[in-house]
């Protein structure tokens, strides 16, 4: 008797273990890292912020310049003048300080410049994690750099929409009254799949 009790739990046991997902992980980091396209990118991408810091510190340096004659002759000034020479450092300050925030605010050139130029080598490390992901059937890899984060998953495991029409965020198409079983896809959602089109 124990010898069936034990035989029917070992099938029922391997086909639970044949249904589960397979999880795998992936260091992105250390793998970027060893890919030349981007050692390529990262050093461009450092060439530009040096130059784009070299431009911000020219423009302060001319305030402060200014802001130092300024100071040198202001006894000497009318009234006048002090606001004209006021107003100019103001307004070569204010300069200074956009053109820094549109170069490394948020999204600015430097963001947009990084973005561009590590694209071909991340497209690179998700082409090669989706092939290795097929090869090895694996449902799931994710990165464990700097936390876990998902680099391929296969689209039968996203529940993104059912877990928006649960929380009632995704807005239903009424079907026409002929066919009531006609779904068609909401493409006013963002969800990952029509993210990419």
């Amino acid at each position: 008797m124990k010898y069936w009790i034990g035989l029917g739990l070992g099938i029922v046991m391997s086909f639970q273990m044949s249904w589960a997902q397979k999880f795998g992980f992936v260091d992105a980091d250390f793998v970027l890292k060893k890919l030349q396209s981007y050692e390529k990118a990262q050093a461009n991408i450092q060439e530009s912020a040096i130059r784009w810091q070299a431009d911000i510190d020219k423009k302060f340096t001319t305030v402060e310049n200014k802001r130092a004659e300024y100071l040198a002759e202001e006894v000497l000034l009318t009234e006048e003048m002090k606001l004209e020479k006021q107003a100019e450092i103001k307004k070569l300050s204010e300069e200074a300080r956009e053109y820094q925030k549109k170069v490394f605010g948020y999204q600015g050139l430097f963001y947009t410049r990084q973005q561009e130029l590590l694209k071909p080598a991340m497209e690179e490390l998700y082409k090669a994690i989706e092939k290795v992901a097929r090869k090895n059937k694996v449902q799931v890899i994710l990165s464990n750099s700097g936390g876990l984060t998902i680099l391929y998953t296969e689209q039968r495991h996203d529940y993104t929409e059912e877990v928006m029409k649960e929380l009632g965020l995704l807005e239903e198409e009424k079907a026409p009254e002929a066919n009531p079983n006609n779904k068609q896809p909401n493409n006013n959602v963002k969800t990952p799949e029509n993210k990419r089109n």
